[in-house]
């Protein structure tokens, strides 16, 4: 037989609102309160029917992730990050990737919305640095929380998670420069993203700090994708101005770029190294390991659902943006450059 919030208030020994509001993590239920029904949650086995409570009453408990990034790792752990946080909040998922650079993308979004009952929206790069689908849902009416790249926290009444890409880029560029790497290439990822741009800027400030000119033509524009890396790195090794290593925007394109690299025969990193970006499986799976920044994906992602929760519940503090700042992880495919 099915058990029922019956069955659990009838066990701890107290109204039916009151377990809503346990499992609802509303606020001002004393904690002794909350523990006797939790233990009573717990010893039934009780699951939460989340469509019928949205249905029974006006409040909606489904959370949307709306993306569009070709990184399928990077998808993966933000889709993983959010719907633990669901799990926890008893809140429900849809997930809907869409294609940022449709004319209808706005409408499509707001009707989505519409017809899914949606509580709240979490946002990914590109969508969440689109002014205009920032305004459309503003203009709806729906709670959102913006996973954003920024090294300055932005002046907004909105919940977001700033990911200082700048400073990450800026710090793994100087380990190069300290191996005494000076002609250091660049392949970017896609312009619609302003991490290409924030990892872009940290890369040329880092080799201005150090006295090393920035030569335009070791840039070269890219896309997130294996493919990128390779056709990057072809061109980079084809110069005469050839560099001895290589800032790839991300670890798929440092992957590309490595496998470039080794159909040439350049030994990796003796004569040439190479660093990623955001510590994705592809750093962990080639050879030699890659060099990368060690950007928390889940984390960041379980921490905006979070905040949007707050937000939907109107329990949010005054703090409502978080920074994270990836960090350098030394691998073995970076190594001091070879004496002229």
């Amino acid at each position: 037989m099915k058990v029922t919030i019956n069955d659990v208030a009838d066990l701890s020994g107290v109204s039916m609102k009151t377990v809503s509001r346990v499992i609802n993590n509303e606020a001002s239920v004393r904690q002794a309160t909350r523990d006797k029904v939790m233990a009573a949650v717990k010893e039934l086995n009780y699951q939460p029917n989340l469509a019928a409570r949205s249905l029974a009453g006006t409040k909606s408990y489904t959370i949307a992730y709306i993306y569009d990034n070709p990184n399928a790792y990077y998808v993966i752990d933000m889709q993983n990050g959010i719907l633990s946080e669901c799990k926890k909040q008893n809140f429900e998922l849809v997930i809907h990737p869409c294609n940022s650079k449709a004319d209808d993308i706005i409408e499509e979004i707001a009707n989505m919305i519409r017809h899914s009952r949606i509580a709240g929206v979490v946002l990914t790069p590109p969508f969440s640095e689109m002014p205009s689908v920032v305004d459309r849902l503003t203009q709806i009416g729906v709670k959102f929380v913006r996973i954003l790249s920024g090294h300055k926290v932005p002046d907004t009444n909105s919940p977001c998670i700033m990911v200082n890409d700048f400073d990450a880029a800026a710090e793994i560029t100087q380990h190069l420069i300290d191996l005494g790497h000076t002609d250091i290439g660049f392949i970017s990822g896609g312009k619609e993203h302003k991490s290409t741009f924030e990892r872009i800027e940290g890369y040329k400030s880092t080799l201005t700090k150090n006295n090393i000119k920035v030569q335009d033509d070791l840039i070269i524009d890219g896309e997130y994708s294996f493919e990128s890396g390779v056709c990057g790195a072809e061109k980079l090794l084809s110069k005469s101005n050839r560099p001895t290593a290589i800032f790839s925007c991300n670890d798929e394109i440092a992957a590309g770029a490595l496998f470039a690299s080794r159909l040439q025969n350049i030994a990796i990193p003796e004569e040439l190294s190479i660093v990623g970006f955001e510590n994705s499986p592809f750093s962990r799976q080639t050879w030699p390991k890659i060099t990368t920044a060690d950007q928390p994906n889940q984390t960041i992602a379980k921490n905006a659902t979070s905040l949007l929760i707050n937000e939907i519940r109107n329990q949010q503090s005054d703090d409502i943006c978080e920074q994270f700042t990836p960090k350098l992880l030394v691998r073995d495919s970076t190594s001091a450059t070879k004496a002229p």
